[in-house]
């Protein structure tokens, strides 16, 4: 299909990429911002030769303004727009009650503009926190936000869930799925930087002396991207209630860092070799607010299988080697990182 397709929050890292992936597959595109004087130039810039089939709109994730023009005419939405700090805020509502509340706002606007599909991104967050003697995950896995997880697990959990109680009580008719991605790396396009693309910076940029005992499950953003324009394309049947994890596999630090100097060695310089003992993991968390998140994953592993995403969507992911490469090149084309 072709048609119209609204993409919220247009200036993230994924959000561009579907923009991006779409406009080349012929779409039309709406998109929302939360400033449009400082974020449609760059949007433009970004898409010079879009014109009228890309439109930006000023839209809040707390905000009822703007909504409904920018659902108008729609015939789906990828609903992308999340907050995502690199610190833990003080207050977990700081997270997870625009996440909650933007989603829904989202889903209200869309189903009043007659929006036939939603795909919202969710997470990996929203699958695999809060179970405890448990290491692997699929699509089938749920956080448990009883546990006591950190606000950004919880706004994610908490906003998919939503989503989808809301779809069952008020829209049935509705297409509705979600995208569960990983850390998500791959080429960039500017400097404002993602949470996981800041660390590939820190690692090769001389800012991490040392590499805690630490790893995450990967992805790719072309690949993340990808998962949404099918979703959108598939047949409705098909994806209908479905979650989507987009993941290779669980890399520790240690191993990220083997794959820079093997794929990029003259590039990696500055990656360490060293191991952070763990005691200063701790004592750093005390006073450097991005730790604190690292401290919490000290030695778990949490390996989220995208093999449910493949076989329904019919694609094949990126190497998480290839796409730790891609990243730091670009890194490093686009001057963000300093050779």
């Amino acid at each position: 299909m072709t048609g119209t397709v609204l993409v919220t929050g247009g200036t993230g890292y994924i959000g561009g990429e579907v923009i991006d992936q779409l406009l080349a597959k012929g779409y039309s595109i709406h998109t929302t911002v939360r400033n449009t004087e400082k974020s449609e130039p760059r949007l433009r810039e970004r898409w010079p030769d879009a014109g009228d089939r890309l439109k930006i709109f000023q839209a809040d994730l707390m905000s009822d303004k703007g909504w409904a023009k920018a659902n108008e005419g729609c015939d789906a939405v990828a609903h992308v727009a999340s907050p995502f700090p690199l610190a833990v805020p003080k207050n977990k509502d700081e997270l997870v009650v625009p996440a909650r509340e933007g989603t829904l706002r989202a889903l209200r606007f869309a189903k009043d503009a007659g929006v036939q599909r939603f795909v919202q991104t969710s997470s990996a967050a929203a699958i695999a926190y809060g179970q405890r003697h448990k290491n692997n995950f699929d699509h089938t896995d749920w956080t448990n936000i009883e546990a006591g997880v950190p606000p950004y697990i919880e706004s994610k959990t908490v906003a998919e869930r939503a989503a989808r109680d809301w779809v069952a009580e008020n829209a049935p008719e509705m297409v509705f799925c979600s995208v569960n991605p990983v850390a998500v790396f791959g080429p960039v396009v500017n400097d404002d930087l993602s949470t996981s693309i800041e660390m590939v910076k820190q690692m090769c940029d001389g800012s991490i002396p040392a590499i805690p005992n630490m790893g995450i499950s990967v992805c790719d953003v072309r690949d993340v991207a990808e998962a949404h324009v099918r979703a959108i394309e598939a047949p409705a049947d098909k994806v209908r209630g479905e979650r989507f994890p987009t993941a290779t596999r669980f890399m520790w630090m240690t191993e990220m860092g083997d794959a820079i100097r093997t794929r990029a060695p003259e590039f990696a310089a500055k990656v360490p070799t060293r191991k952070m003992p763990d005691w200063v993991v701790k004592l750093l968390a005390m006073f450097v607010p991005t730790m604190k998140q690292v401290k919490s994953e000290l030695g778990n592993v949490r390996e989220v299988s995208g093999a449910h995403t493949e076989d329904v969507l019919g694609f094949k992911f990126i190497d998480p080697e290839q796409s730790l490469e891609d990243t730091l090149r670009s890194l490093v084309e686009h001057g963000i990182v300093k050779v």
